[in-house]
């Protein structure tokens, strides 16, 4: 499998994914979250012993996972076709070693409420559902500033097993088919089956990202990395302890900071972790109190040919996860 920058637009794009929420839990006070970590560490213990989330195992296949990218998170339709801001090269300037102490902080709150949430594991016959609300302006061919987009409702439903068909429907377009090439994206079952250790899973992923040093000289591969985890937040479905994997993940990749205050595709106020490259900062929004993961917006640090500095470019809200029986089938209220 690879971990490659976002994709959309065609009912032929290959990728998507993203990650349930965090539950919501009530703000951590330090006596909570001491209980948590230790809560965390024995499921922890209990997963590895295979005690936990009676997931049925899926055929090892010669890859992770494959990102198909939900469609938001700094998308410019370019002549037509979308492509998406991740950024290729290192951004100008030093980028810290590590990430802040703000957000790596931040992220493991974040962790240990994902990771304290239990849930019933999907069974293989069901399908994931996440609604959204999404924008990402375009820009023309020859340049010039990016046109604003009005924010649309968007449905997605994924095999948890990937052996059936399943579903993306955005609101002024034709529904589109997602095939049921399991080979083809991310399914429940995949992402039950990464590394739960941080440490583990961020050199997968920079692995599956050319992050190795096999990328070009130039390359950023821990805007890669960023990207990829970023892609596993939006639109799929993962275990507690994968979700509490992937944010003290993201909490070790340099660069990564806390901006204070952001919005959502809906307007929802939070705080957000985010890094910037080439000129662009992704941002993944959290609700300050319960830390859910609320979306992602992508934002412009410098002002240029696509508009002046702090334009939003992008911009996503979740708004509904769920498992449901069929394609096409939205949850009961």
């Amino acid at each position: 499998m690879n971990i490659g920058p976002h994709r959309t637009g065609d009912p032929e794009y290959a990728d998507l994914a993203g990650l349930l929420p965090p539950p919501a839990v009530p703000d951590l006070t330090p006596e909570r979250e001491q209980r948590l970590k230790a809560a965390l560490l024995s499921r922890t213990s209990t997963v590895d012993g295979r005690k936990a989330e009676a997931v049925p195992r899926p055929v090892p296949r010669p890859r992770l996972i494959r990102v198909l990218a939900p469609a938001v998170a700094c998308a410019l339709a370019i002549g037509g076709v979308v492509t998406f801001g991740t950024a290729e090269t290192r951004p100008a300037g030093n980028v810290p070693a590590t990430a802040s102490p703000e957000a790596a902080r931040l992220l493991d709150r974040i962790a240990l409420a994902a990771g304290e949430g239990t849930r019933p594991p999907l069974r293989g016959d069901q399908f994931v559902y996440v609604e959204s609300k999404v924008a990402y302006g375009s820009q023309s061919a020859g340049g010039g500033p990016v046109t604003p987009a009005p924010v649309r409702t968007r449905q997605v439903w994924l095999s948890a097993d990937g052996t059936r068909p399943g579903l993306l429907r955005e609101e002024g377009g034709p529904d589109s088919p997602l095939g049921a090439d399991a080979a083809a994206r991310t399914t429940y079952q995949e992402l039950a089956e990464l590394p739960t250790d941080p440490d583990a899973l961020l050199a997968r992923i920079r692995a599956e990202t050319g992050g190795s040093g096999t990328q070009a000289p130039g390359a950023d591969p821990d805007q890669r990395a960023f990207a990829a985890i970023g892609d596993l937040l939006m639109e799929t479905w993962a275990p507690p302890r994968v979700s509490a994997a992937l944010y003290r993940a993201a909490g070790r990749i340099p660069g990564v900071v806390v901006v204070p205050a952001a919005t959502d595709a809906v307007g929802r106020h939070g705080v957000a972790v985010a890094r910037t490259s080439e000129g662009r900062q992704t941002q993944w929004v959290f609700d300050p109190a319960t830390h859910a993961f609320l979306g992602e917006r992508t934002v412009l640090t410098e002002s240029g040919e696509a508009g002046p500095k702090g334009t939003v470019v992008g911009t996503s809200a979740i708004l509904t996860r769920a498992a449901v029986d069929r394609a096409g089938e939205t949850p009961r209220p």
